[in-house]
């Protein structure tokens, strides 16, 4: 994979609104296991929404991107508007606290940051305030002490100097691969949060770009596309479900990323996305079994921009986008909501990865003939990362050419 990013943007309005409102941590283990469980159920059941909505096309997000920029607007809410958004990113209240779970974010965060020297991994969070709002000096604390997040200050009034501002930052984090996120803006928005994670990882066993050659790629029964395919023969780990028609292989990235790319059966795409569960993972993870393959996988680059507002109404989270949202947190006055969520997000995965560099891997193969396995038809794509057990991108690759 050459890189893969995700970027989420919530942006604020100051309105008229009804008048209905009146030390050191020593638990980083027990929550970042409970994050990363609430990390896959939020995972799944965010993708079951958007797969909902997009139909048949192509998907690609990064939950762990999405839930750092609502937890990081969570400092700012309260009462039911607190309680929706902490409930919808899948936390239980009674088993953890508003502060454990933003330490567990900021110890994710760190994580997810340490430096690697065969993987790139970057994420950060920005906040840009309208340069006549006063924000309360305990939000602008957290949100840099918990979520690592700069602060700047924006001129609204000024439309095309504040878009400016946004995309220069937002082209800069993602190293020029993110460009134009924002087309508009409403110069009565008074802060606009931003979060991103960038992701360039290289396969711990790559593909010979010579045996790369066009195929056909069936996105439906009436629909065949050319693309470049990749080729690889080796041992991988793999597993064929049989209950849920699909087979799982495993690709481990330089720098202990992985990614699992799940093949479903003619026609069972919709079962076997319904089925996304961190159980599902867990059962794939445990029958997995080493196995000469001959593997075939399309070389491909997806750019999605996704609403984030509608898919969120739909799991539960209203108020924060409604008049009666409450972020008195953020400046000490009921007035605002989030007028707009966006998560931009592009993937390119190719035959080496980060760079053209060529290492030599020798394996011991048996002498009988791989099994065959060609990724030829919509199926779905999970990176994780095991240093954080976090869910950093899943997709869906309906038509790679799209």
């Amino acid at each position: 994979m050459r890189f893969a990013l995700c970027l989420c943007i919530l942006v604020l309005y100051a309105g008229v609104q009804g008048d209905h409102h009146k030390g050191d941590y020593d638990h980083k283990n027990v929550t970042c296991h409970q994050i990363a469980c609430v990390s896959a159920e939020f995972t799944f059941k965010l993708y079951q929404h958007v797969a909902s909505d997009k139909g048949s096309s192509n998907i690609f997000i990064s939950p762990v991107n999405i839930a750092t920029a609502f937890a990081m607007l969570s400092l700012g809410a309260k009462a039911h508007t607190n309680i929706e958004i902490v409930e919808t990113l899948g936390f239980n209240r009674t088993l953890l606290t508003d502060e454990e779970m933003h330490k567990s974010f900021q110890h994710l965060i760190q994580k997810l940051n340490e430096p690697n020297r065969d993987l790139q991994l970057d994420t950060g969070n920005a906040v840009f305030v309208a340069r006549d709002l006063k924000i309360l000096p305990k939000f602008m604390e957290d949100v840099h002490n918990y979520y690592e997040s700069e602060a700047f200050t924006t001129d609204f009034s000024n439309t095309a100097k504040a878009i400016k501002q946004i995309n220069d930052y937002v082209e800069k984090k993602t190293h020029g691969n993110i460009v134009d996120v924002m087309k508009k803006i409403d110069p009565r928005n008074v802060l606009v949060l931003v979060s991103y994670i960038y992701f360039q990882g290289t396969w711990e066993k790559f593909f010979d770009r010579n045996l790369t050659r066009d195929d056909d790629f069936n996105v439906d029964e009436n629909t065949v596309v050319r693309v470049p395919m990749m080729v690889r023969s080796g041992m991988y780990e793999i597993y064929t479900d049989a209950e849920l028609h699909c087979t799982v292989v495993r690709l481990p990235y330089k720098g202990n990323a992985l990614a699992f790319l799940i093949l479903p059966d003619e026609g069972k795409l919709k079962q076997v996305e319904d089925a996304l569960a961190e159980a599902t993972i867990r059962k794939w993870e445990s029958k997995l079994r080493r196995t000469s393959v001959e593997l075939h996988v399309p070389k491909f680059s997806l750019s999605t921009k996704l609403d984030l507002k509608e898919t969120f109404m739909k799991m539960g989270m209203t108020k924060v986008f409604s008049d009666e949202a409450d972020l008195s947190g953020i400046t000490g006055l009921p007035n605002l909501k989030v007028s707009e969520a966006v998560h931009k997000a592009v993937i390119n995965v190719d035959e080496a990865g980060t760079t053209a560099a060529v290492v030599t891997i020798n394996e011991i193969m048996p002498m009988s003939l791989p099994y065959l396995i060609k990724f030829n038809s919509p199926f779905l794509m999970l990176v994780c990362y095991p240093n954080t057990k976090s869910n950093l991108f899943i997709a869906r690759i309906a038509n790679p050419t799209a």
